[in-house]
């Protein structure tokens, strides 16, 4: 498989790293929208894109592989306010796109156990629930898009929660989700239970990025020939 990497930060040299160990080709990295115009023989000689760039180009990364109808694999966050439109676009023309807030398989288990928790504590309201995410500085987003999918998640599942906020206003229907920047920290998240007499907590502490660019060369493989939107539940099997 040829793969084209947008975003040759240090994650697009994770990600070449893996694709390289699992026996695929690096047609080309791009980093600009300049080299996008440069490269784009390059480009659609790839099969499919891995896009981790940045929030501000993105959705315009996504659309010049729908353009040259090329599959995309989504890793950057930041921009989920244009998610639902580009996702139409995508269902619409019957192109390929696969997008993860986290492509950790550890994190997408986490997931999954952050809706049962949620949806078990509706019987308990004694406990009220929080989400801390600490990453490195270089991230721009903050919260990160994996915080921001387990906030959904328990407001989702748990009716007592409505609304994210990054700081209390005494409002018992807002969940709480503090953002932190240390060093190069690649990625911890904590969703916190507590009550007046014990606290429940879940975790993920991704220990280097492999985990996430071993999840992303695996759904670009994965979507090699379908047509459509996908997420980690559907390279997964899950619910």
């Amino acid at each position: 498989m040829k793969i084209a990497i947008s975003g040759y930060g240090k994650m697009g040299k994770e990600i070449e790293k893996v694709a390289l160990e699992r026996g695929h080709i690096i047609a080309v990295t791009v980093d600009t929208d300049k080299e996008w115009d440069n490269k784009i023989s390059d480009i659609l000689e790839s099969d499919v894109v891995i896009d981790f760039s940045q929030p501000d180009t993105v959705v315009r990364n996504i659309e010049r592989c729908f353009d040259i109808n090329k599959p995309v694999v989504v890793g950057t966050t930041g921009w989920y306010d244009e998610l639902e439109k580009i996702k139409d676009i995508c269902l619409v023309k019957n192109k390929s796109l696969f997008v993860a807030s986290n492509f950790s398989i550890g994190v997408n288990i986490l997931f999954e156990i952050n809706k049962r928790l949620a949806t078990i504590m509706n019987s308990h309201p004694e406990y009220d629930v929080m989400i801390e995410e600490t990453h490195h500085i270089h991230k721009k987003d903050a919260p990160s898009g994996t915080a921001i999918t387990l906030a959904n998640q328990i407001i989702k599942n748990l009716v007592r929660k409505s609304e994210i906020a990054g700081a209390g206003s005494g409002n018992s229907a807002e969940l709480i989700v503090k953002s932190f920047r240390i060093d190069e920290v690649p990625g911890t998240h904590v969703v916190n239970y507590t009550s007046d007499i014990d606290e429940i907590e879940i975790r993920h502490i991704a220990k280097s990025r492999r985990g996430f660019a071993l999840g992303a060369v695996m759904a670009a493989e994965w979507i090699i020939g379908k047509k459509g939107f996908f997420e980690m539940s559907d390279l997964l099997g899950l619910e």
